[in-house]
């Protein structure tokens, strides 16, 4: 693939990530389960007067479509695709919405989310496994991977984690298919967020390759 070639296929698929984060941006405000969007998690607006603090965080989450856009956006209508301070507070918020979503594992954890065990393993295994197999790729191959790439990488990371959680809590959820259409988008969007994570970590040896050819100069 020649230099040319690889720009038009990196500006494809930016064009592609940028279109699934702002549909992820939409999901905020569309009902997930049980009419109740992530944006009424958030305002603790649920059925029943439930709301409480794990229902706040588990949709904290669904906000980093908002930064995904943004920085997606400055590849297209910017020079200067980002700085090091702006990295350093996509890099905060990052952190935060992982604290979040552990938070919230946590009662599944502690058997105190009254699941069965296999949805219980499966929760885990999904959430927590996300993020420890992504942060260890972006450890070990930090080398290879621009400040910008592992910037989004942290945000479909958190995003990911989250979602998968709330995919397989509210998979069983009842109601119309508009009072859980967030769910339905959201199972939709979250591939081709693996998708880009995996590509990224794949480019990394590619990249690693090439370089281990070059000719010393």
């Amino acid at each position: 693939m020649t230099k040319l070639e690889e720009v038009q296929t990196s500006t494809q698929l930016n064009a592609i990530a940028l279109l699934v984060a702002f549909i992820a941006a939409v999901v905020v405000f569309l009902p997930f389960a049980f009419d109740t969007s992530p944006w009424d998690a958030i305002i603790l607006r649920v059925p029943g007067n439930q709301g409480n603090w794990w229902h706040a965080l588990v949709g904290a989450p669904f906000f980093l479509a908002f930064p995904m856009i943004w920085l997606r956006s400055r590849s297209f209508f910017s020079k200067q695709l980002s700085t090091a301070k702006e990295r350093r507070i996509i890099w905060i918020v990052v952190g935060l919405s992982i604290c979040a979503t552990i938070s919230v594992e946590t009662p599944f954890l502690l058997h105190l989310a009254g699941t069965s065990e296999w949805q219980r393993l499966i929760i885990l295994c999904l959430g927590l496994g996300i993020l420890i197999t992504s942060a260890a790729f972006l450890l070990i191959r930090r080398r290879y991977i621009s400040p910008l790439r592992a910037c989004l990488v942290g945000l479909n990371t958190a995003y990911l984690a989250n979602a998968a959680l709330c995919l397989v809590v509210y998979a069983g959820a009842t109601g119309t298919t508009f009072s859980k259409s967030g769910w339905m988008v959201t199972m939709g969007i979250v591939w081709p967020m693996l998708l880009e994570v995996c590509w990224v970590f794949v480019q990394t040896f590619k990249k690693q390759s090439h370089q281990s050819v070059s000719p010393a100069i």
